[in-house]
């Protein structure tokens, strides 16, 4: 048995000293769902693709979440615009994320296994501790979108014994897990996320999984960052439901240490090569469409004709390519079928080169928002307002004499500036995006029922067209289960309903109630 452990050893080593960048893309295209002998290293970049694979997926995403917090724009097909959300939307989301779930969970089972945890840890990727803290953060981290998405839903923790906790569970499989409480989840994460922090502090100036770690390159210290930092926006988003337990974290992660500068920035960096390129490169430019663009809203915006700035904002000509002629128009958002095709694709603004590049880096989550997190929990503080303001637009490598003039017109800090300038920093982060509109009711530039979305001549005719919904009244408060739920899950989903609530895009999660 020593003598099979040394061997598979020195195969493992082979695997992790094999390279970066687009060599290392190569182990995600086998299937390591559930591996009898895959290196940790080789789970954990594949569980890290799939997981942003996931939650940037063209449907839920790119067709729900980016329309619903209305950055882009649909033109001629608009259903979705105006939330026409096939119930099959959710079903690559649900599979997907469960299949990260599992390849990431795979790498704590091999780290606690006593006939594995010792040769997992070969080549110097990592103790098991530190690597079972990295994959308890990013099994966090998915759950947070799963949850957000669809409110309650199966959940397992490493942490915790709760009976209601079933999910990923395996050996033999159980098809029908509980559906946990949004509640329960939360609170459960904020400990998840506490541990793995404190874990990864002990070990700071490690470093885990190496150069097969996307992220953050095996840096432990950015880790235990990135998880108090997350901690600071799970906890925010609840402390209206709990605000004991969301001071306590909140307090703990800014103490502990939160993300301090651009370079603290969790991203997933795609690759040029296929088939690794970025989705949405993948969803527009692969598959050759050009029907998603950049909404009037944000166009307007940051020209400065709409919303509480009234200032020309330099990330307009990152965000956007210009029309034909040069000029920056937003397809109008949530237009009705009969005037969807009203706008020709080369008279509108496309997503730019910056956004739509192969090689894009999607982002978990960045020094911006945590800086926005921080001025509303202290009540609107305007340097915080301002640093965040500022990392936005250092992210996208906007010119310091841009950023500071851009910083010297800005109208100080409130509650609808923040959380304007907040929404316009998590530009191209569907979910979170549209997550922070359902908890705050901000930015209030954004397009509601009724709102003129376009007036002109048609036909030698003046028309106008307001924004009608086809399904309900307001922004969705989530999205449908996968109808595979309902057959195969039945009574734990219609539990679920019961606690929930009408399984429909109009019921709120509990954190939005």
């Amino acid at each position: 048995m020593k003598a099979y452990k040394y061997i598979i050893g020195l195969l493992l080593m082979s695997l992790q000293f094999a390279g970066c960048s687009d060599r290392i893309f190569e182990e995600i295209n086998t299937d390591p769902n559930r591996p009898d002998a895959v290196s940790t290293s080789s789970l954990l970049v594949s569980g890290e693709r799939l997981l942003m694979n996931t939650t940037r997926n063209p449907d839920l995403n790119l067709r729900g979440a980016q329309l619903y917090a209305q950055y882009f724009s649909q033109n001629i097909y608009t259903d979705q615009s105006r939330y026409m959300i096939p119930v099959n939307y959710s079903d690559a989301f649900w599979t997907g994320m469960n299949r990260a779930l599992n390849n990431i969970n795979e790498i704590i089972k091999l780290n606690i296994d006593d006939r594995t945890k010792e040769w997992v840890t070969i080549g110097g990727i990592g103790t098991n501790v530190n690597q079972i803290a990295i994959a308890r953060i990013l099994k966090s981290y998915a759950f947070h979108n799963l949850t957000d998405v669809f409110g309650d839903i199966p959940y397992q923790s490493y942490g915790s014994t709760d009976p209601d906790f079933e999910a990923l569970q395996q050996n033999p499989d159980n098809l029908t897990p509980k559906y946990a409480s949004q509640e329960k989840i939360y609170t459960d994460i904020l400990n998840e996320l506490k541990q793995s922090a404190d874990t990864l502090l002990k070990y700071k100036e490690g470093q885990t999984f190496k150069n097969s770690d996307i992220i953050y390159d095996g840096n432990n210290m950015k880790w235990a960052k990135f998880a108090n930092s997350l901690r600071l926006r799970l906890a925010n988003r609840i402390a209206h439901k709990l605000p004991g337990l969301a001071t306590e974290h909140i307090n703990d992660a800014l103490v502990k240490g939160v993300f301090e500068s651009n370079a603290d920035n969790a991203v997933f960096k795609y690759s040029n090569s296929s088939p690794n390129e970025a989705p949405l490169y993948q969803a527009t430019v692969t598959a050759n469409r050009k029907d998603f663009a950049i909404s009037h809203i944000i166009v307007d915006v940051l020209k400065g004709d709409r919303g509480p700035f009234g200032i020309q904002d330099p990330r307009l000509k990152v965000f956007a390519k210009p029309n034909s002629k040069g000029v920056y128009f937003g397809q109008p958002y949530g237009l009705p079928l009969e005037a969807a095709d009203l706008f020709p694709v080369d008279s509108i603004s496309l997503p730019s080169n910056v956004i739509n590049a192969a090689n894009y880096g999607e982002v978990l989550m960045e020094y911006a928002e945590v800086e926005f997190l921080i001025s509303e929990i202290k009540g609107w503080d305007d340097q915080a307002y301002k640093n965040g303001v500022r990392a936005s637009l250092e992210k996208w490598q906007i010119s310091s004499n841009e950023v500071d003039s851009y910083l010297n017109l800005l109208s100080p800090a409130n509650r609808e500036n923040v959380l304007s300038q907040k929404y316009l920093a998590l530009f191209n982060q569907g979910i979170e995006g549209w997550s922070e509109i359902r908890r705050t009711g901000y930015p209030l530039f954004l397009v509601k029922k009724g709102d003129v979305v376009w007036s002109g001549i048609v036909k030698d005719a003046q028309v106008s067209y307001v924004f009608l919904p086809e399904v309900g009244d307001e922004i969705p408060g989530r999205f449908i289960y996968p109808l595979k739920e309902q057959s195969t899950n039945r009574s734990s989903y219609r539990q679920a309903l019961e606690r929930q609530g009408d399984d429909v895009i109009g019921t709120k999660v509990w954190w939005n109630k």
